[in-house]
């Protein structure tokens, strides 16, 4: 099994090195790799152990952002190297004041975790919900440094619990520490003989029940929101993009500010057609107060901005729910929204959550969403919804803390 794990990390860096010409992300992934290890060995500074946490993309490293803050905070001398898998984690995240460094994940092969080890000699290691790389994993517990798994989630389809699943779980047993975000994930490591886990929560909850207090104004939404009632949809894509176009149509008194998941020109060109009139954040300054108050969309063409845009809004619309998955629906939680989403959310226990606690609506057609928008123009209706949104992520806060009292009961720093 090894060596089919093996040609699939080769088939996989392979095909995105023929993509790359043609693909914008795949160019990303491949570029950003290119003589990684000159590049870490040329910046890490000699001899100095890091503590490494690893984050396959944005949404992970909010996962550990608010336990990398409590490091700086407690123990500021200490020094932190982040690595990412994805581009459009690394590509946001590269100069974050969190880490001392930031890099692109070597492939994950014997020879590159051997390598890499031996550039950051690591404390210990912070891998976050679902990473799990075979090569790096065993060169941890080779070297006997901690790896903790933070806000890890499991589910009964997956690999590690069927009965030719045997390789996977073997890099299950190679983890220090799982800290879970539910008991049926302890549960279900203790019925393939792990049981060194615990439940902790998600740490995302840390970080997102401080925005609605650390949220900053910004002048040209609040113009041009006014005091329409608003939807924010965020992290958005095609398909999301043509269910709002539909529901706008019938409801002209609503404002709408989107922010795509991709901002690149083709995308935003596309939301231009679809949305003929809608202004651009970008451009906001260009316009006048009459095209301000008559629009009812405004795209917002850069990153960095959503989490404080849901301060704006009534009602919240997640994207990612007609592809791989929806997108983080906390940020809008904290903020008392009811969210929507699209159907493919089963993965994000979140989600369940919110839905189980009539704070989140999934819908799969353009009438479902208006049905459920429709529903939610009561006012009863919204207040009980956005109670419970925001009373969910209240109430599950606090899993830093209890990853912090590990950190410090093992007394892996200091």
């Amino acid at each position: 099994m090894r060596l089919l794990y093996d040609l699939g990390i080769f088939l996989y860096g392979a095909l995105l090195r023929l993509l790359a010409p043609f693909h914008a992300k795949a160019k990303l992934w491949v570029d950003g790799r290119k003589d990684i290890f000159k590049h870490i060995e040329q910046t890490v500074e000699p001899n100095q152990k890091y503590i490494w946490f690893h984050f396959a993309s944005l949404g992970e490293f909010e996962q550990g952002r608010s336990v990398m803050e409590q490091i700086k905070q407690h123990y500021p001398s200490e020094k932190i190297i982040v690595t990412f898998f994805s581009p459009s984690g690394y590509e946001i995240r590269k100069n974050t004041p969190l880490a001392d460094h930031v890099f692109y994940l070597p492939e994950d092969t014997a020879s590159n975790a051997r390598r890499l080890l031996d550039l950051i000699q690591p404390k210990f290691a912070v891998f976050t919900k679902y990473e799990y790389w075979y090569h790096y994993f065993r060169e941890l517990r080779k070297r006997k440094i901690r790896l903790l798994m933070i806000s890890a989630i499991f589910r009964e389809e997956q690999l590690f619990f069927k009965n030719y699943g045997g390789f996977y779980r073997s890099i299950l047993k190679d983890v220090s520490f799982f800290f879970t975000q539910n008991t049926e994930s302890v549960n279900m490591l203790k019925w393939i003989g792990i049981t060194n886990a615990g439940l902790a929560g998600d740490t995302r909850f840390d970080r997102v029940v401080e925005l609605p207090r650390q949220h900053r104004d910004i002048p040209a939404v609040q113009q041009f929101v006014g005091h329409h009632p608003t939807l924010v949809a965020g992290s958005t894509w095609p398909a999301d993009e043509e269910l709002l176009h539909a529901l706008l149509a019938k409801h002209a008194d609503w404002k709408v500010v989107i922010a795509p998941h991709e901002i690149h020109a083709e995308h935003i060109q596309q939301l231009k057609r679809l949305f003929p009139d809608a202004l651009l954040y970008s451009a906001f300054s260009s316009y006048t107060t009459t095209q301000i108050v008559e629009a009812s969309v405004l795209l917002i063409d850069n990153i960095g901005m959503l989490s404080s845009l849901y301060h704006y809004g009534r009602i919240a619309y997640i994207g990612g729910g007609f592809g791989a998955g929806i997108h983080n629906t906390l940020e809008a939680a904290t903020y008392g929204m009811p969210v929507i989403f699209g159907p493919k959310y089963e993965k994000f226990q979140e989600a369940v959550d919110l839905i189980e606690l009539g704070a989140g609506f999934s819908i799969s057609t353009a009438q479902e969403l208006e049905d459920v928008f429709h529903a939610l123009q009561d006012s009863g209706k919204v207040r009980i919804a956005s109670d419970a949104a925001k009373r969910y992520v209240q109430q599950r806060s606090g899993a830093t803390q209890i990853v912090m009292k590990y950190i410090t009961t093992e007394k892996l720093l200091g």
